[in-house]
This record gives C-alpha cells, sequence and structure tokens, in this order.
C-alpha cells in the first residue's frame, strides 16, 4: 500500500521512512515507530492496517543512523543484532528523527509505536510536540517516568511480559497518575506482532480500541 520516502532531520541528517497513505476520509496523521527490527515487513503491514483506519502514517527508519535498511525478522541472531543497533543509537538523535516524522506530516499529529517504538513514544509525547501518543510495551519507560507528557497519552503492557516486570509497570503508573495504563492479563511482549509466537488477537484488538479512541478524539484534521 505504501512507499519507502526519504526525511531530513534538523542536522541535515537524511534517513528513510514508510509511508502510507490514508484510505478513504483522512482522520488524522500518524507517526508509527519501530520495534528493534526495523522498518520490516511486519512494520510496513501495521503502518497499512492503521492506513486502513483513515489514517496517514509514516514509520520513520531510526536505525538509520546506525546501519541503513535494517529489515529483521524474529530469530534469535536478528534480536541480538537489533539489540545492538538500538544500544548504539543517541536519543537526541532519535527524537530529532522522529520530530523530522511529524514535521513531515504536519499538524496535528498523533504516535503510537511497538517495543523499542513503545518507549520511544512516550518520550517523544514528553519532549515533542504531539497532539495524542499511545505506546505498546515500551521497555524502560520506567527510567523516564519522571518525565511528563504533553499530550494526551496511553500505554500498553501484557501481563505475561517478562521483559517488562508489573512491578515496573506499577512504578509508571505511581510516578505518571496523568497516564492511563492498561494491562492485557493475557498479552505477552509482541502481543500486537502476528510474526511472533506472543500475539494475541484479542489484547491487541483491545489496545488498538483504546488507541482510536484516543486518536479520534484528538486528531481530527
Amino acid at each position: 500500500m505504501g512507499k519507502m520516502i526519504s526525511l531530513k532531520a534538523s542536522d541535515g541528517f537524511q534517513l528513510n521512512a514508510y509511508e502510507a497513505p490514508a484510505v478513504g476520509q483522512t482522520k488524522g496523521n500518524l507517526v508509527l515507530i519501530q520495534e528493534i527490527f526495523g522498518v520490516n515487513r511486519h512494520i510496513k503491514a501495521i503502518s497499512d492496517k492503521w492506513a486502513g483506519r483513515g489514517y496517514r502514517v509514516v514509520a520513520p527508519a531510526l536505525f538509520d543512523r546506525v546501519e541503513k535498511n535494517v529489515d529483521l525478522g524474529y530469530g534469535q541472531d536478528d534480536f541480538t543484532k537489533g539489540r545492538d543497533i538500538r544500544g548504539k543509537l543517541n536519543l537526541d538523535n532519535v527524537m530529532a528523527d522522529v520530530k523530522a516524522a511529524a514535521d513531515y506530516l504536519g499538524k496535528p499529529a498523533g504516535i503510537l509505536g511497538y517495543c523499542f517504538g513503545g518507549f520511544v513514544t512516550f518520550v517523544s509525547s514528553c519532549r515533542l510536540n504531539f497532539a495524542a501518543a499511545a505506546g505498546y510495551y515500551g521497555g524502560n519507560i520506567v527510567a523516564h517516568s519522571g518525565e511528563k507528557p504533553k499530550c494526551p497519552t496511553i500505554l500498553h503492557f501484557g501481563a505475561l511480559d517478562k521483559a517488562i516486570p508489573l512491578t515496573d509497570v506499577d512504578k509508571i503508573r505511581a510516578a505518571r497518575p496523568d497516564v492511563p495504563v492498561y494491562v492485557y492479563d493475557k498479552g505477552d511482549h509482541g502481543f500486537c506482532c502476528d510474526e511472533r509466537p506472543t500475539f494475541h488477537a484479542d489484547s491487541c484488538k483491545t489496545a488498538d480500541e483504546r488507541s482510536l479512541a484516543l486518536f479520534a478524539k484528538h486528531l481530527k484534521p
């Protein structure tokens, strides 16, 4: 459905991104943030899914500053490579690249992301100017929970997620009572990724319904 485009960040760096045009009447603009596996087949497919719901979507390739054209699967070797690339990123540069995607779309824009993208979504909600944000199973949010989102923000976590213990989720709730935090009893890490064994359709459906309600309220063109 979509196509690859080029974006320019404020420091002049050029990165790739996947753009999916809205199907039917446009309901708003969304920046969609990748997992640690790059802008791969799944991220393109999920961008297309949100575009099918009426949103114009851009998914910036946030790994481009380390390595171009990262497109990984979900095996252990791919996980290790994705984790290593993520570890080489500078968060300020990540924010600049997210902002480049938002600027390309124009205001108002929302943001959502998965896994690594869930973390980036939360930090972006605090540091950039989005109209709404929805983060899915974002690791390490707890370390940044002292930051306050500047827009309506919701977070989704899986109760079975060993990478993000419920003790961390409770700390996020305590630090950010202004942020609705939803926990899905049958959800594990990656419960919205149908290429992972942890995919759980019902949890993803409910989480998406909540995100859709958020965006419908705050992203009116």
